[in-house]
C-alpha cells in the first residue's frame, strides 16, 4: 500500500503543472450533486482560453490522467465533457490511503520553513471580569483560538499578560480558556526613569495631571517611523503607572520568547530583536490606546519587536435588546438557556443531576464560543440574545456538540455490546474491502472534510506577519463554518445509514437479549451472526471513526483547535 499522506493543493498543484505554463486552472468540486460524476474541473471556457478552440490536446488530457507524485491523489480517469475537462479519483484507493492512516491528517501540514515566534498580548485581560464587555470577550476568545491554531502548526507562542485576579481566573476556566498565571509584577523603574529623563528634556516645566508620571512626544515616530495605520492624532501619550506595568509584561513576554527553546517547535535561527512578532488582540474600543501603548514602547526600549500588528475585532452589536450585557452576565444567560433546555427535554429531576448540570455548562461554552468566533473578527458581531441553546438550528456550536455526542454514543454502544458478545473486536483497516464504500455521502465526508482538513488547519494559521501596514486579520470562521458543514453531513449520512451491523441475538428481540440501546440498537437489518458485521459495517464504521478522530476529537484531543474537550463528554 503507497505511504504518505494525500493532500488537495498537492493533487491541484499537480494538475496545473500538467495543463503547461499559465494560471491555475483547475478547481476540486464540493456539491454532491457534481461530486457524483466528478472531483475536479477544469472549465469549458478557460480551457479554450488556454489551449484555442481546439480540444485539449490528447497528451495533455493522458498526462492528467496518469498523474503521480507526492500527495497526489490516485486519478481513475480524465475525459473531456461538455463543462470542461472531468477527473475522478480513484475512490477505494483514496479511502484506503486516507484511513489506513488517520494520524496524518488531523495535523496541519507542516510549513516549509519555520516562522517567527510569536507572542499574543491581549490588553482585555487586564479587566475585572465585572467589568468585561462582550467585545472585549470576542478578543480574549480569538487570542485563545489563535495560541491553539499556531501552537498546532508548530510555532512558538507566549500569551500575554499573564492573569493575575482570581476572579477572572475562575471565569476564564468556566469558558475553556487556556492563558498563563502569574503574580502582578511591577518591575518598572527601568522604564519610568526613560519616561522621567523625556519629561526633563521636553516639558519645560509643565504640570502634569494626577497619577501621570510624564508626558512623552510621540509625533516623531508617527512622521518617521512604521507609522502606516497609526492614528495622526496621536502626538504625545501622558505616561502612568498602569502603562508602564504593561510594558514591562510585554518586555518580559518578549525576554521568554527569545529565550524560548521548547522541543518540536520551529523556530528561526537567531534570538535576533526581529525573530519574535507581537500580535495586540484587541477590541475595537481598546484600539487607540493600544497604539498609544505600541508607540511608546518603541520610543523606550531600543529592544521592542520591530514586528508589531494590531488584529482588532469589531463591536459586538446585541440584536433587540436595549440593556448592555457584560461579559459574565452574557455568559450567565446562555447557561440558564442551556439548564432550560436540558429540563424541557429530559426532564426537571434529570437536569438536576451533576452530569447534566456538566453538559449543560459545555452546550453554553459552545454556544458562546461559535457565537464569537463565526464572524470574521475584524466585522462588526450582531448578536441575538434569543434562546439559542437548541439543537435544532444547524449553525451553532450546540448543533456540532450534539452531532459529536451521537457518534461518541455511537462508538460506546458498540464497545458495550462487544464486550457482551454481540459485536467482534473491530477488524484491523489492512483487512477492509474499500470498494464496499459506494455512498455518496461517504465520499462526500471524506472529499470535502477529511482530506482537505490538514491544509484547512495550516490556513487557519497563516497569520500575514510580513505583510505591510499595522493591521493584521484572522479567519476564526473557517474553522466554525468547517465544523457546522461537516456536523450536517454527518447527521444527514447517520440517519440515512445503518453504521453498525446487528447480532443475530439483538434481531431475537428485547425478550430474548437486550440490544445495545439508542437508534443502533433499535432498528433492524438483514441479521448477522453474533461474531461478524454485515457486509458493509466495517467500512461503514471505519468512515465515522475516521471523521470522529478527524474532524472532533482531533481537534479537541490531539490538536486542540478550539479547546472544547466538552464535544465529547455529551452523553
Amino acid at each position: 500500500m503507497a505511504t504518505g499522506r494525500l493532500g488537495v493543493e498537492e493533487t491541484l498543484g499537480a494538475l496545473n503543472a500538467a495543463l503547461g505554463l499559465g494560471g491555475p486552472l483547475w478547481f476540486k468540486e464540493t456539491r454532491a450533486r457534481h461530486l457524483r460524476a466528478r472531483d475536479f474541473l477544469a472549465p469549458r471556457r478557460a480551457l479554450e482560453a488556454r489551449f484555442g478552440a481546439e480540444q485539449v490536446p490528447e497528451p495533455v488530457v493522458s498526462a492528467v490522467a496518469s498523474l503521480q507524485g507526492p500527495g497526489v491523489a490516485p486519478v481513475q480517469r480524465c475525459v473531456p465533457t461538455p463543462a470542461g475537462l472531468a477527473l475522478q479519483l480513484q475512490r477505494p484507493a483514496v479511502f484506503e490511503r486516507v484511513l489506513g492512516s488517520v494520524a496524518a491528517y488531523v495535523v496541519p501540514a507542516a510549513p516549509s520553513s519555520p516562522g517567527p515566534r510569536v507572542i499574543l498580548h491581549c490588553p482585555a485581560l487586564r479587566c475585572a471580569p465585572c467589568t468585561l464587555r462582550l467585545s472585549q470577550l470576542r478578543a480574549i476568545l480569538v487570542a485563545d483560538h489563535l495560541a491553539r491554531v499556531l501552537r498546532a502548526h508548530g510555532v512558538s507562542v507566549h500569551q500575554a499578560p499573564a492573569t493575575w485576579d482570581p476572579h477572572l481566573q475562575t471565569f476564564l476556566q468556566q469558558l475553556r480558556v487556556e492563558w498563563p498565571v502569574a503574580p502582578r509584577r511591577t518591575a518598572t523603574a527601568t522604564l519610568r526613569s526613560r519616561v522621567l529623563a523625556e519629561q526633563t528634556s521636553s516639558s519645560g516645566g509643565e504640570v502634569l495631571p494626577p497619577n501621570v508620571l510624564g508626558r512623552v512626544c510621540l509625533k516623531e515616530l508617527i512622521e518617521q517611523g512604521p507609522s502606516a495605520g497609526y492614528d495622526r492624532n496621536l502626538d504625545h501619550c501622558l505616561v502612568t503607572e498602569d502603562l508602564l506595568c504593561t510594558l514591562a509584561e510585554l518586555q518580559e513576554a518578549v525576554h521568554n520568547c527569545r529565550e524560548d527553546s521548547s522541543p518540536g517547535l520551529a523556530r528561526p535561527s537567531d534570538c535576533s530583536v526581529d525573530s519574535c512578532v507581537v500580535v495586540h488582540v484587541v477590541s475595537c474600543e481598546e484600539e487607540f490606546q493600544q497604539q498609544k501603548a505600541d508607540l511608546l514602547w518603541r520610543k523606550l526600549d531600543e529592544q521592542a519587536p520591530r514586528r508589531q500588528k494590531h488584529l482588532v475585532c469589531g463591536p459586538v452589536r446585541v440584536v433587540g435588546g436595549a440593556r448592555t450585557l457584560t461579559a459574565p452576565e452574557y455568559y450567565k444567560l446562555r447557561l440558564a438557556q442551556a439548564c432550560k433546555a436540558s429540563a424541557l427535554k429530559r426532564g426537571g429531576d434529570l437536569a438536576r443531576d451533576p452530569a447534566w448540570a456538566d453538559i449543560s455548562q459545555s452546550l453554553s461554552v459552545a454556544t458562546v464560543k461559535f457565537e464569537m468566533l463565526s464572524t470574521a473578527p475584524q466585522s462588526q458581531l450582531l448578536l441575538t440574545l434569543a434562546d439559542s441553546v437548541s439543537t435544532k438550528g444547524t449553525k451553532s456550536g450546540t448543533f456540532v456538540m450534539y452531532n459529536c455526542a451521537r457518534l461518541a454514543t455511537l462508538f460506546e454502544s458498540y464497545k458495550r455490546s462487544m464486550a457482551q458478545g454481540l459485536y467482534p473486536a473491530f477488524p484491523p483497516v489492512s483487512s477492509l474491502d474499500f470498494s464496499l464504500l459506494r455512498d455518496e455521502g461517504e465520499w462526500l465526508l471524506l472529499f470535502n472534510s477529511v482530506l482537505p482538513f490538514p491544509d484547512l488547519l495550516s490556513q487557519a494559521a497563516g497569520l500575514a506577519y510580513a505583510a505591510p501596514g499595522r493591521h493584521i486579520a484572522a479567519r476564526t470562521e473557517t474553522i466554525c463554518r468547517f465544523l457546522v458543514q461537516l456536523s450536517m453531513d454527518v447527521s444527514s449520512y447517520y440517519n440515512r445509514v445503518h453504521i453498525l451491523g446487528v447480532s443475530t441475538q439483538q434481531e431475537r428481540g428485547p425478550g430474548d437479549q437486550p440490544g445495545t440501546g439508542g437508534r443502533e440498537g433499535t432498528q433492524r437489518i438483514s441479521a448477522v451472526g453474533p461474531s461478524s458485521f454485515s457486509s458493509r459495517s466495517p467500512g461503514h464504521t471505519s468512515l465515522v471513526r475516521c471523521l470522529l478522530a478527524c474532524s472532533f476529537c482531533g481537534l479537541c484531543a490531539e490538536c486542540c483547535m478550539l479547546a472544547w474537550p466538552c464535544w465529547a463528554s455529551p452523553r
